[in-house]
């Protein structure tokens, strides 16, 4: 029967093997340790480097956005134009009043009455005797004066009417103009000169025509006025052209449409005062 007994386990210096003394014991595990360290550091600048271009474009995007800094709550614009400067005008207070003128704001700041405020009040409704007292007719006359150009009025010259300056009492009397109301819409208003005539656009150039009585020339003798982003001043919008408004050009007025422009808005902006003549 053969002997069974099992064998001492053999020492590597017994079976021919012997250990590599060259490196120190645990080397490939510090190997392999310090190599996966170096990739997760690569791994980390990466992404913080893609991350950081992320942003960048981010806010390069934000900043090309003319309107991104505009809708952020509680941040006030300066570059972004206001409202009433960037908006058509529309329909408010214009100054103009068919039976009692109010003072113009030229008049207001030169403290000169206008006609109606210069004017005695009225007293009561019903005099002493008890009857009622018959209300005074009033007539409005105005004269239109550029914003841009303080010094100069609408002036009708050779049947069109121009920006010109005062120049002696036939001047005043041809840059004065009855307020009424208008012929086409009696919320509007319209132009009528001292020799009976009225204030008309033909070929979009104002000029000064006689009444024919023609629903075409009361619509295009018939104006709107509308509120101006000049304080103090307004626009007459075409009652049959809307979107279109006077204004000057070379110093001749026209109707044009209207025009998101600093220059347009002065040019069509006039204040009201006083008659000259």
């Amino acid at each position: 029967m053969p002997d069974t007994t099992p064998q001492p386990p053999q020492q590597p210096w017994e079976n021919g093997w012997a250990p590599d003394t060259s490196r120190a014991p645990g080397t490939r595990r510090l190997w392999l340790a310090g190599g996966l360290a170096i990739a997760t550091i690569i791994t980390c600048v990466t992404s913080i480097a893609v991350m950081d271009s992320d942003s960048d474009k981010t806010s390069h995007t934000a900043s090309a956005d003319p309107t991104s800094s505009a809708t952020v709550p509680g941040l006030i614009s300066f570059a972004s134009p206001s409202t009433d400067a960037a908006s058509p005008p529309h329909a408010g207070k214009s100054g103009l009043t068919s039976g009692r003128p109010s003072t113009s704001a030229a008049a207001q700041e030169n403290g000169s009455p206008s006609p109606a405020s210069g004017s005695k009040p009225s007293k009561s409704p019903t005099s002493h005797a008890g009857s009622p007292s018959k209300p005074q007719p009033t007539t409005t006359w105005r004269s239109v004066r550029s914003v841009n150009y303080p010094d100069r009025y609408w002036h009708v010259s050779g049947g069109y009417v121009k920006l010109d300056p005062i120049a002696g009492s036939e001047s005043r009397a041809d840059s004065t103009f009855k307020l009424v109301k208008g012929l086409a819409n009696s919320s509007c208003y319209s132009f009528a000169t001292h020799d009976g005539k009225y204030l008309r656009h033909r070929n979009f150039l104002l000029r000064a025509d006689t009444n024919d009585g023609s629903s075409l020339f009361k619509q295009d003798a018939t104006f709107c006025a509308r509120s101006s982003s000049i304080s103090g001043a307004i626009m007459l919008e075409s009652v049959n052209y809307p979107g279109r408004y006077l204004r000057h050009q070379n110093f001749q007025l026209k109707l044009d449409p209207y025009q998101y422009s600093d220059l347009y808005r002065h040019d069509s902006a006039f204040r009201l005062v006083d008659g000259l003549a």
